[in-house]
């Protein structure tokens, strides 16, 4: 989110905050009632209720606009500060604290707004930067970067934005939309096909869900193909501010500023496109600032979720 419009979102997430807590959200099972769902809910859902397990303490990750868990490295989280940092990226473990910060060469940062982890067949490990955000919608073309996933060790703490690492060159995937320009805040990489997936951020009706192949410094920008409209239970419906997809590639997490919501493939599908015809079921995370991040862990028993604002706290919410 650029600096222009944040206001304005923020002023809309307040809105809607009001909105679904007015009265209790019933559907799928569920009554929430209370200005945090933290504590206060009834529902039949595979999760535990959200709990802070630690705080970013690094002073430099003032608006953690992303999250992803290492496919390599076991206790490893990945983030990036919203609008206003450098191409920089944050390693944490599962307390908040700091275990590294490096530069992303061959890269730059107008509006990276998330972040995805991927494992390939030779066991290679990758992080996938988002630059996706385009609020006043003037962007012809976004890009997708690609770096090898830097090595953590116990040297790397001492590193910060004003002395960071470096990692290996990114690969550059630049690509445009087929119908119209559109502001994302939402990337994922399919763990088995290395698709990659972008979910639009729409104030008014559902937000769009765009397929791109995995193609990596193409001379030629692609056209990410629309393959699905999704809404989930909020107002409004399609504000959507980060995702990620399970490890096993049978379920999808997205949130909005104040909760996540989950899809399920079937177990007689195959295809996972299809995923996007299922109906979502809320999950809570508890008190966030202004939430633009959600992942699953290494695993897929987990959720992870941060917020903006310094000091955020890491919350986990554990699958039953």
């Amino acid at each position: 989110m650029d600096r222009d419009t944040g206001m304005s979102y923020k002023m809309i997430a307040k809105f809607f905050v009001f909105v679904i807590f007015a009265g209790p959200f019933t559907g799928c099972g569920f009554v929430l009632s209370g200005t945090d769902g933290a504590d206060k809910y009834q529902f039949d859902s595979p999760y535990e209720p959200p709990k802070v397990i630690g705080n970013i303490k690094s002073k430099d990750i003032t608006e953690s606009s992303g999250i992803a868990a290492s496919r390599c490295q076991s206790g490893v989280l990945w983030t990036h500060n919203d609008s206003g940092d450098e191409a920089h990226i944050y390693a944490v473990n599962g307390s908040g604290e700091s275990l590294g910060v490096w530069k992303a060469a061959n890269t730059g940062n107008i509006d990276w707004e998330d972040i995805a982890a991927y494992k390939d067949k030779t066991g290679k490990c990758f992080i996938y930067i988002g630059e996706i955000g385009d609020n006043k919608l003037i962007r012809r073309e976004h890009t997708v970067y690609r770096i090898p996933e830097p090595l953590i060790v116990p040297s790397n703490a001492g590193s910060s934005r004003d002395e960071p690492l470096i990692t290996a060159d990114a690969e550059m995937l630049r690509f445009s939309y087929p119908d119209f320009e559109q502001d994302a805040e939402t990337l994922m990489v399919h763990p088995n096909t290395a698709d990659i997936y972008v979910v639009t951020k729409r104030v008014s009706g559902p937000a769009g869900v765009y397929r791109i192949k995995p193609a990596f410094n193409n001379a030629q920008a692609q056209k990410a193909e629309r393959i699905a409209d999704i809404s989930v239970p909020a107002v409004p419906n399609g504000l959507l501010t980060g995702g990620d997809i399970s490890p096993d590639g049978r379920r999808i997490i997205v949130c909005d500023y104040i909760r996540a919501y989950e899809f399920f493939l079937p177990e007689i599908e195959r295809n996972f496109d299809n995923i996007w015809k299922q109906k979502p079921v809320p999950v809570l995370l508890g008190k966030r600032k202004g939430g633009e991040s959600v992942c699953y862990s290494v695993d897929g028993t987990s959720i992870f979720a941060t917020s903006e604002g310094r000091n955020s706290p890491l919350i986990e919410v554990k699958r039953r």
